[in-house]
């Protein structure tokens, strides 16, 4: 997000989360990264201590919020800003707000990740001033996601020009006594460009939470740690290169008269049949001059609901899919009437294909937890483990 410098001399910065807006102002020439940093730990801390990061939360539980950013900042200095060391400092328990999925982000059911887990880090009460059923019956629990988001830049015929995975592992935990835990990797993960051998899982960098230890990394690719209380992230990592990307795009124009043109827009899907999309959208800027488009969709079996239509106030055809198969082709075929003639500026305008999605249960890079387990053998202590993989669109973009 852009900051500020407004003429009272301040400096604002800030961040939105899910809808929201973090900011803060400062007189001094202080950092902007290391505050935007700030604001995204409160917001997280936030969203630890209510279990939903809504407006509604921070209203009912406008108490607790300043009470945890007392202990947060002195005099506009970070103090402490772990959650699990906030505890010991804060008294108020937290009012439920029953979660309101956002529709910005079109998040699945299936395939949200681990902040898509709504229950407070400690004991909480409902709108009554009681006890929830969820404070009373604590289930030990630890939620696992492998994420990654894919930036893709395609030529107008269909070939990679620009490719990176962006991935972390990230976690929450609900586990009592905070034992210690022990997550394995692919056995044959290679650290930086041209180490690993043909079919091994390589990534570029990769960088650790402070609470892992590695020793037994470099070895066995095992890391064990004490998990904190609180949705955090284990590690980061980045892949650049070849990697077979999940869509292909293959754009095509077409100027049929002086002022009308046709769009041919063909998305392959280059996964295995057992996966699918979810939640697709492509979009295609058009020019300011067009008076009228119509859009059809060509359709294979075992999509869900496709649909494609000019939405004139935003400029844009949007073309929605419920449901892309892997292994399956669609094609969205739209008819432009311009204003004018159309000439090289007015073909400028027309563009860049962008696509968001959703991949349940699928990771481009192949990076795979083997097994996530308590370090010692603990009697009766049974814990729930959720391991998930998601594969969502970051910049997928195809020139035309």
């Amino acid at each position: 997000p852009p900051v500020f410098m407004m003429p009272d001399g301040l400096t604002y910065m800030h961040v939105k989360r899910n809808g929201l807006i973090f900011g803060c102002a400062t007189a001094r020439n202080t950092s902007p990264v290391t505050t935007i940093e700030l604001l995204s730990t409160i917001a997280r801390v936030f969203k630890d201590y209510c279990g939903t990061l809504s407006e509604e939360a921070i209203r009912k539980n406008f108490i607790l919020l300043y009470e945890l950013l007392d202990e947060m900042l002195d005099f506009g200095y970070p103090q402490i800003t772990r959650t699990q060391n906030l505890k010991s400092c804060v008294y108020n328990e937290p009012i439920v707000v029953e979660y309101i999925g956002s529709t910005s982000n079109m998040v699945n059911p299936k395939t949200a990740s681990a902040n898509a887990v709504h229950k407070p880090v400690i004991s909480s009460v409902n709108a009554n001033g009681r006890k929830t059923e969820n404070a009373h019956n604590q289930r030990n629990e630890i939620f696992v996601d492998i994420l990654e988001r894919l930036n893709v830049l395609f030529s107008n015929n269909g070939y990679v020009l620009n490719s990176t995975i962006d991935g972390c592992i990230q976690m929450k935990s609900y586990l009592a006594g905070s034992p210690e835990l022990r997550l394995a990797l692919n056995e044959d993960l290679a650290i930086g460009k041209n180490q690993g051998t043909y079919g091994s899982v390589t990534v570029d960098d990769i960088n650790f939470n402070d609470c892992v230890n590695l020793s037994e990394f470099e070895s066995q690719r095992t890391l064990s740690f004490v998990p904190p209380d609180g949705e955090f992230v284990v590690l980061n990592y980045r892949v650049t290169g070849d990697f077979t990307t999940p869509f292909r795009i293959f754009p095509s124009i077409e100027e049929v008269e002086p002022k009308k043109l046709e769009i041919t827009l063909l998305i392959r899907a280059e996964m295995a049949h057992n996966h699918f999309g979810a939640n697709v959208t492509v979009e295609l800027p058009m020019p300011k001059c067009t008076a009228v488009a119509s859009c059809s969709v060509i359709s294979s079996p075992g999509v869900g609901n496709s649909s494609a239509e000019f939405v004139r106030s935003e400029g844009m055809i949007k073309w929605t899919m419920k449901k892309l198969p892997g292994g399956s082709e669609q094609t969205m075929k739209a008819k432009i009437t311009l204003d004018q003639p159309c000439t090289s500026q007015i073909r400028r305008e027309i563009g860049p294909v962008n696509m968001n999605f959703e991949i349940p249960m699928f990771n481009v890079s192949n990076l795979n937890v083997r097994y996530l387990r308590i370090a010692e053998n603990m009697a009766g202590y049974t814990p729930y483990r959720w391991v998930r993989y998601v594969t969502q669109s970051n910049s997928y973009v195809c020139r035309l």
